[in-house]
């Protein structure tokens, strides 16, 4: 059975943040997207729901955390290659977002974490397919060995 994500998100301007996603090269799916919202496809079952703050806080009794002072999330999400996280992080930039932190490089996993306008953080990601498939570990014993016979 397929799944399909959606990922919720406030912002206090609903153009910028639609302007932003686009700038990523993401799609708005306009059938689902009004005033109060827009739906942004990252993937072919992956989703972000941008909800104008207002609208967010019919959903739930609890107060809408301001991402620019809290952290509620982190979206992550992968990436085919080093050269394609890097690349998404420099569009962020183009289009508005800020880069959160220095990319982390951790050999068997490369990663740039970056905010959109409204300071909501996400983390675009590589992962080396041995140490996606067989763990870390796995990864770092297969390095040592071809260092091993260089």
């Amino acid at each position: 059975m397929a799944t399909e994500i959606f990922v919720n998100l406030p912002t206090s301007d609903l153009e910028r943040a639609k302007a932003f996603y686009a700038g990523l090269g993401w799609r708005i799916n306009e059938n689902f997207t009004d005033e109060n919202a827009a739906c942004v496809i990252i993937d072919e079952r992956l989703y972000l729901m941008i909800l104008t703050r207002d609208f967010f806080a019919t959903f739930t009794d609890k107060p809408i955390a301001d991402p620019h002072t809290s952290l509620q999330v982190e979206t992550a999400f992968s990436r085919d290659s080093r050269a394609e996280v890097d690349a998404i992080l420099e569009r962020a930039v183009a289009a508005g977002g800020t880069e959160h932190r220095e990319a982390q490089d951790y050999g068997f996993m490369y990663s740039r974490n970056f905010e959109d306008p409204d300071g909501n953080l996400f983390s675009a990601l590589w992962m080396d397919p041995v140490a996606a498939e067989k763990g870390p570990e796995a990864f770092m014993a297969q390095q040592g060995q071809q260092e091993a016979g260089a």
